[in-house]
Order: C-alpha cells, then sequence, then structure tokens
C-alpha cells in the first residue's frame, strides 16, 4: 500500500502528464484550425474553369472616347488642374500616397455623397459609419486573415488592424447573433478610407491613382437568404453598374475564373472602367457573393421560421464604387483640348460647377 507522500508524488506526475497533453491537444487544434482556415472557398459551377486568361467579358457598355487631340494622363491633367499633388503625398507618406486639394478634394467628396445617396435613396441601403481599425479576428470572418497578413497593415501594440476595404467591419456587425429571417435582406453601404500593403508591389500601373497604398471606396454588403443569393449577386453588381451609366463611363462586366477568383468568393463579377489617356481598363467595382464562407467564419446566422433551425447567412459584397480610379477614369473621358475637364451632369450639383478649369 502507498504511503501518502508517494500518492502525493503520483498524482504530481499524473497531473503533469495530463498538462502535457492538454498543451499537444492545444497545439494540435490550432494547427488543425489554422489548416482549416488557409482553404479557400469553391467556386460556383458556372465559374469558368482556369487561370486569368478564362476570365469572361460578358458585357460592354458606351463607347470608347475619341479625341481630336493627344489626351493628357489624369497625373498630367490633375497637375495641370492643380487639384492633384503627387509628389507631396510621398513626401509626406512615402510612394503610393497621394495629396488631392482644392476642387480635386471636392470632385471626390461629390463623387462619395453622389454613390451614397443612391445607394441609399434608390437601391435600399442603410448607411454606416465604421471603424477603421478591427480585430484580428474580424479580419479572420471575412477572409482577410491569415492569406493575406503579410499584405495588410497592423498596430503591433493592440493588434489591430487598419481595413482594406469596409467589408470588414460592415460584414462583422452582426458577428454572433442570430437573426430572423424577417431581417433578410440586410443591405448596408459604407464608405472609408482602405489601408493595403500590396498596392504598387508588383512594379506595374504604379503611376498616377492607379495603384496606392491607401484609396477610398463605397462599400455595398447583403446578408441574404441562401435561396436567393445568387440572384441577389445580379442585383449588386447592377446597383454599381447604374453608377458607371449614369456618369457616363464606358465599361465592361468581368466574369472572373476559378483561378483568379479571390480566397473568400464563391463567383465574382468585376467592372472595370475605360481611361482612354493610359488605355487600360481599370477595375473600379469587384461584385461577389461569398455564399455561407464568410457566415461560417464569423458565425452569421438566421432562423427562417420559429420551427426551423438556424441557418447561415450568405454574404455578399460590391464596391459602390472604388475611387480614385473612377477619378482618374473620369479626368481621362471628360478632358478638353485646354486641358480643363467638364463634369457629368450627376455632379453638377454635388462639386458645384460644371467643369474643372486651369486657375
Amino acid at each position: 500500500m502507498r504511503t501518502p507522500g508517494e500518492l502525493v508524488a503520483a498524482m504530481r506526475v499524473t497531473g503533469d502528464k495530463i498538462s502535457k497533453i492538454d498543451d499537444r491537444i492545444r497545439t494540435i487544434d490550432q494547427e488543425l484550425q489554422d489548416l482549416l482556415l488557409a482553404i479557400p472557398n469553391t467556386p460556383l459551377d458556372e465559374v469558368p474553369e482556369g487561370g486569368e486568361e478564362e476570365n469572361r467579358t460578358e458585357k460592354i457598355w458606351g463607347d470608347l472616347t475619341t479625341f481630336d487631340f493627344e489626351p493628357l494622363p489624369h497625373w498630367d491633367l490633375g497637375t495641370g488642374l492643380d487639384i492633384l499633388d503627387l509628389t507631396r503625398g510621398s513626401k509626406i507618406s512615402g510612394s503610393g500616397f497621394s495629396v488631392l486639394k482644392g476642387m480635386g478634394a471636392r470632385l471626390q467628396r461629390g463623387l462619395i455623397n453622389y454613390f451614397l445617396d443612391v445607394h441609399t435613396g434608390e437601391h435600399g441601403y442603410t448607411e454606416v459609419r465604421v471603424p477603421y481599425l478591427v480585430t484580428r479576428e474580424a479580419m479572420v470572418g471575412t477572409g482577410q486573415l491569415p492569406k493575406f497578413e503579410e499584405e495588410s497593415y497592423v498596430t503591433t501594440r493592440d493588434d489591430l488592424w487598419l481595413i482594406p476595404t469596409a467589408e470588414v467591419p460592415i460584414t462583422n456587425l452582426h458577428k454572433d447573433e442570430l437573426l430572423s429571417g424577417m431581417d433578410l435582406p440586410v443591405r448596408y453601404a459604407g464608405y472609408s478610407p482602405c489601408f493595403r500593403r500590396e498596392a504598387g508591389a508588383a512594379g506595374k500601373d504604379t503611376r498616377g491613382l492607379l495603384r496606392m497604398h491607401q484609396f477610398d471606396k463605397v462599400e455595398l454588403v447583403r446578408y441574404e437568404h441562401p435561396e436567393r443569393s445568387r440572384e441577389a449577386l445580379e442585383e449588386l453588381t447592377r446597383e454599381a453598374e447604374v453608377l458607371l451609366e449614369r456618369l457616363g463611363l464606358h465599361y465592361r462586366r468581368i466574369l472572373i475564373s476559378s483561378g483568379d477568383l479571390g480566397f473568400s468568393g464563391a463567383m465574382t463579377y468585376d467592372l472595370e472602367a475605360w481611361a482612354p489617356a493610359v488605355g487600360q481598363w481599370l477595375e473600379v467595382s469587384s461584385c461577389t457573393t461569398f455564399t455561407d464562407y464568410q457566415a461560417r467564419r464569423a458565425n452569421l446566422r438566421f432562423r427562417p421560421s420559429q420551427s426551423e433551425k438556424p441557418m447561415f447567412v450568405h454574404t455578399l459584397n460590391a464596391s459602390g464604387l472604388a475611387l480614385p480610379r473612377i477619378m482618374a477614369a473620369l479626368l481621362e473621358s471628360y478632358q478638353e483640348r485646354d486641358g480643363s475637364v467638364r463634369l457629368p451632369d450627376v455632379l453638377h450639383p454635388y462639386v458645384g460647377c460644371e467643369r474643372l478649369t486651369p486657375e
């Protein structure tokens, strides 16, 4: 028979073994979680298989802008109009940052207000103003982490992340909540600056406003019933297209292939506006259904009815629209021989003038 001292010693040994097993279980659980979080979403059946070369043009709207003079790129137009200062933006913050001033700042503010007015007044969205710093958990919920950790800005002292898009805080608004089926669809529109470390890293499209570390955007986010999320993607895309058409910008809709699809997306349409001076299509909106991928990560659920079990919502989002590429396309498309820029009619009340002219 063991003495009390021997029993105590045996208990300590057993306790140490249990502690080591618990530590090992926690390590394995974390490794499993990391592996699961690294798995991307599954594309819908109608998404073309292949890489970027399999992206499919679904629609082209408007005519190519033609000039009887040599058009200037937007950075030269902006400098001539004294509305864009890339040199001082770089002096303050480094490459990938810009300063808008005078009518340039007013034009961007007018575009943002116009976009929000259309989405809230005509498309049924509720406007929200959200934090620009979010938790790691929020970034994981929408799929930005861990996949894009090296491409994001983080405050190391507090482990708060600068948002790469308002999609992150808006999608997480109802995290860990159980909504009623009567609450759906949920539609939010929000303006925010966006912060991305990877901008310009590939060494392309780095001139002017085409690739920035900080840029502004109006974001649209929807929670939808799974049965109508595919239909909702068409509605969402159309809501972004309406703005491009009212601005009179030549654009195209691209169905993104499986190999070019974003990490969290199940199906995406990119909307690209034509910038005639640089001769490029500029992505100004990416319209995506995530099915229940983000909802599972962020625990976004609803109960269809009192007698039914909770289900995960389907989330969707789109840029509605992204700046400053819209400004680049506008400046280049509406420029005049003398360096002035006409403004689309819909912007006159928002900007307070009909054209931008050199001082």
